[in-house]
């Protein structure tokens, strides 16, 4: 796998060099590898349906990389789209996902939200008891069918090493807190009071947490739908949305831990899980897309502080965020490229590479071993397919760069496609109020 990505990744970064993609007039853009994507979308699937003839819908998380086109090509390929607000929803609209294929989970949804969720024919998860409350009165105000609706739990298991990202802790702000004094009565009895609450919904983390804790958050979902439909004296639960989480790899190529890997776990500690009895829906995002998506900016000058060489680019804070902010949490590689975009090879020396914003800790990497970097080299900063150049932070009003998807024939030709157009000048200014620029002085 490893071969594989290198193999696509360093012939699209030569092309993107030749083709004009990344120039001095565009000194960054953003690369998506379409086959990669399809790939993983493909490993998903065929991981649960190894384990379970069970009806499974594959939510996409829209967070993880809301573009149009890529929540469509994940369509194409069998992708359904999990949403977390109206805009994740319009998003999933726009690539043409149906109302059946789409979930709805934020733990602050309004009633105008709500609403419109069940006049589409949206899937929602609950989060809390006042939410439910908010569902009844909508459930009796209409006569039309509802869309399935389920509620989110907190098992209660504990965090992963990212406290940020750990989902399930004593004190998480998501889901019905099973552990809390009443807890677990009240949602037996929630389930109980209301016909039309079919599926429950967990989610662990995501990550930096481990494989068993995610399961063992599974688990408890399962149990407490046993015991619901015991108590119901049928099967009053019918799906289990078991959410999504799986940790990548940010240290090479290799795409560990795999689907199959975890849907194996989940067979051996929640079998029942998998007997047939519930309908599934999963919830990934991150593990579908970081591993496809490339930065790769020029080098526009290097220089040497404290006896530390540096090479300033134009990727930093605004595309890798997390990394700039928490770098031992989210730890990027970067690959060196000559000018014409051919991997640099030879000797090593330390150094860092640095991004353009205005503060002192705009860094993607430091003190990394690296080919001396020259100005106008390029700089490739894999792995940055998910929550990194979709989501742009507009540090110093620096510009959204453009994306790009990219295929690689058998002859090593490297066709692009446009996903996002590069933002302009005038687009920032129009953003930031231009049009109301007499707005506190008239």
């Amino acid at each position: 796998m490893e071969r594989m990505a290198s193999s696509r990744r360093d012939p699209a970064v030569r092309a993107a060099v030749e083709q004009g993609l990344l120039s001095p007039a565009e000194p960054v853009v953003a690369l998506l590898d379409t086959a990669g994507i399809r790939a993983s979308a493909a490993a998903l699937t065929s991981a649960f349906a190894a384990v379970t003839d069970a009806p499974v819908l594959h939510a996409f998380a829209v967070k993880a990389a809301p573009l149009v086109p890529v929540l469509r090509l994940l369509h194409a390929a069998g992708i359904g789209a999990e949403a977390a607000s109206p805009g994740e929803l319009a998003l999933a609209r726009a690539a043409g996902i149906p109302p059946g294929r789409t979930v709805l989970d934020s733990p602050a949804k309004t009633p105008e939200e709500l609403r419109g969720a069940l006049a589409l024919g949206i899937a929602v998860n609950a989060d809390n008891f006042q939410e439910l409350a908010r569902l009844d009165a909508l459930a009796a105000a209409t006569t039309a069918p509802l869309p399935p609706l389920g509620l989110r739990v907190n098992p209660q298991v504990g965090a992963g090493s990212i406290d940020a990202l750990s989902t399930a802790t004593a004190t998480s702000k998501f889901g019905v807190a099973l552990r809390d004094e009443g807890a677990r009565e009240a949602v037996v009895r929630a389930f109980l009071d209301r016909p039309w609450l079919t599926r429950l919904h967990v989610h662990t983390g995501s990550q930096g947490v481990p494989l068993a804790l995610m399961a063992r958050g599974v688990g408890e979902a399962y149990a407490l739908a046993e015991e619901i439909n015991r108590a119901a004296g049928g099967r009053r639960i019918d799906t289990l949305d078991i959410g999504g989480g799986l940790p990548v790899n940010f240290a090479s190529d290799e795409e560990t831990p795999t689907y199959a890997e975890y849907a194996r776990l989940l067979a051996a500690t929640v079998p029942g899980l998998f007997d047939g009895r519930y309908r599934l829906v999963t919830e990934f995002g991150r593990s579908l897309l970081a591993k496809h998506g490339t930065v790769l900016t020029r080098v526009e000058y290097t220089k040497t502080s404290g006896g530390r060489p540096i090479a300033v680019t134009h990727a930093g804070v605004q595309l890798v965020t997390r990394t700039v902010y928490a770098p031992a949490s989210w730890p990027l590689r970067v690959l060196a490229y000559d000018s014409g975009g051919r991997p640099r090879t030879g000797e090593t020396t330390v150094q860092d590479v640095a991004g353009p914003a205005c503060f002192a800790g705009d860094l993607i990497a430091t003190g990394r071993a690296l080919p001396p970097l020259r100005p106008g080299d390029v700089v490739a900063v894999p792995d940055t397919g998910a929550y990194c150049f979709a989501h742009h932070y507009a540090y110093n009003s620096l510009p959204r760069p453009a994306v790009h998807g990219f295929t690689v024939a058998g002859d090593g030709t490297v066709a692009f496609a446009t996903v996002r157009r590069a933002q302009t000048t005038d687009e920032i200014v129009a953003e930031s109020g231009g049009d109301l620029a007499d707005a506190l002085v008239g």
